[in-house]
C-alpha cells in the first residue's frame, strides 16, 4: 500500500513541478494540492498506525512539565551538548554523527517553570518517508508545544529548508497559526462563502472547488483571514498541528562577524548560540518560556492564604477548565465556580465559570461540591 501511495505522490508533485503558476492554472493547481494532500494523508496515517510498527523502542516519551519542547536537526548539529547544558538530562556527546539514536528528554527549569526538552536523532532528508527512523522522530515532534530546530552554521538556510519540509510533509506547521476559516456543513443550499478579508491568493471558484474536492457541497463559510491555498487544504485536512518554532544557529564560535551578519540577513528570527561556550544560552532559555507563552497564577484554598510560593503554570489563554485540568481531573467534574482576582477579573473575588479565560498573575480559588 505504501508503495502505492508513493507513486501516486510523486507523480502529482511532478505534475504541479510542470504546471506554469498563473491565475489560468490556479483552479488547476488547487485541486492537484487537494489530491496530494490526501494522499500524504493516507500516507501518515499507514505510517503513525500501530500497525505500521508504533513508535519504537526508545521513542515512547510521556510529556512533563508546564510545556514540552523537541531539539531536532541534522546530525552533529551539537544538539546533545545543548541539552545538556540546559536541562537535568545528561545527554551522549560525541564527535561524530548520529551520537544519539533515541529520544531523550531533560527537564528545563527556568524562571519558576519547568520545561521538557527532548533530544531527538538527527534527522535526514526523506525522513517523512521513514528513513533513519524518521517515522519515530517525526511522531515525537508531532505531540510538542514547540519545535527547536538546530542547524550548521556552515549550511544554515540549506539544513533550515530541508527540515522544514520533513516537517511539513507529516503535517506539522511549525511557526504558524491555524487560519480563521470557520465550516458549518448544511443539507442543502450549496455553499455560501463569507470572507471578512480580500482573498489575494485565490478566486472564489478556486476556494469553492477545493471544498468540493473534499466533499463538501453545502455549507456556509467564514473566512476571516487571508489564506493561501496550501492554508485552505491545512484546515480542511483537519490533522495539522502548529507548535511554536525556535530556529538556532550553533557553534557561532566557529564562524566570522561577517558569516554571523549573513546568517542574520538570510533567516528571519535567528537566534545564534555557542552550545559549547554558552554564549547567548541564557538568551535562550528566556526565549522558550516567552514563546511557549506560559503565565503564572495563584492557587487560594477556600479560608486560606493565597500559595504565591508555588506559581501554577499554564499557557496563554488558557481557561478556569484548563486550570482544572491541569491540578487534578476530578476537579472539573466536582465544580460549582470559582473565585477570582486580578487582571482577568471586573472586581475582585468574582465569581465565574470553566470558560473563563485568566490571565498573568490572578489568584484562583476552585470551590468544588460537597458529598
Amino acid at each position: 500500500m505504501s508503495s502505492a501511495i508513493d507513486e501516486k505522490i510523486r507523480d502529482i508533485e511532478d505534475q504541479i513541478s510542470r504546471t506554469q503558476k498563473n491565475k489560468s492554472t490556479e483552479h488547476h493547481v488547487g485541486i492537484l494540492k487537494s489530491k496530494l494532500a490526501k494522499l500524504r494523508r493516507q500516507k501518515l496515517d499507514f505510517q503513525f498506525s500501530s500497525k505500521s510498527g508504533g513508535g519504537g523502542y526508545g521513542f515512547d516519551v510521556k510529556k512533563a512539565g508546564d510545556g514540552s519542547a523537541v531539539l531536532i536537526g541534522f546530525p552533529s548539529t551539537g544538539k546533545s551538548t545543548l541539552i545538556s547544558s540546559i536541562t537535568s538530562k545528561e545527554s551522549k556527546v560525541g564527535h561524530y554523527a548520529f551520537t544519539t539514536t533515541t529520544a531523550i528528554p531533560g527537564i528545563l527549569f527556568h524562571k519558576g517553570t519547568q520545561i521538557q526538552i527532548i533530544d531527538l536523532p538527527g534527522i535526514i532528508e526523506e525522513a517523512s518517508m521513514g528513513k533513519g527512523r524518521g517515522k519515530e522522530i517525526l511522531a515525537v515532534a508531532r505531540g510538542a508545544d514547540m519545535i527547536i530546530i538546530m542547524i550548521d552554521p556552515n549550511k544554515s538556510t540549506q539544513y533550515l529548508d530541508k527540515v522544514l519540509t520533513e516537517l511539513r510533509k507529516v503535517a506539522i506547521r511549525p511557526g504558524q497559526k491555524k487560519p480563521d476559516i470557520r465550516i458549518k456543513k448544511k443539507e442543502r443550499g450549496g455553499i455560501a462563502l463569507s470572507t471578512l478579508a480580500k482573498l489575494s491568493h485565490m478566486s472564489e471558484k478556486t476556494f469553492t472547488g477545493i471544498l468540493r474536492e473534499y466533499k463538501i457541497m453545502n455549507a456556509a463559510v467564514t473566512v476571516r483571514c487571508d489564506p493561501t491555498i496550501d492554508e485552505l487544504i491545512d484546515v480542511l485536512e483537519g490533522n495539522r498541528v502548529y507548535p511554536k518554532l525556535l530556529i538556532l544557529v550553533n557553534k557561532i564560535d566557529l564562524i566570522s562577524e561577517k558569516q554571523k551578519r549573513r546568517i542574520v540577513e538570510n533567516i528571519d528570527d535567528v537566534i545564534m548560540i555557542s552550545a559549547l561556550t554558552g554564549e547567548n544560552i541564557e538568551k535562550l532559555k528566556d526565549e522558550i518560556i516567552e514563546r511557549l507563552e506560559l503565565i503564572k497564577i495563584y492557587l487560594k484554598k477556600q479560608g486560606s492564604k493565597t500559595d504565591y510560593e508555588e506559581p501554577l503554570i499554564v499557557k496563554r489563554e488558557s481557561t478556569i477548565r484548563d486550570v482544572c485540568d491541569k491540578i487534578h481531573r476530578s476537579f472539573k467534574n466536582q465544580f460549582r465556580y470559582a473565585v477570582v482576582s486580578g487582571k482577568s477579573a471586573k472586581h475582585p473575588n468574582q465569581r465565574v465559570g470553566l470558560d473563563h479565560v485568566v490571565l498573568d498573575g490572578d489568584v484562583i480559588t476552585i470551590i468544588v461540591k460537597k458529598f
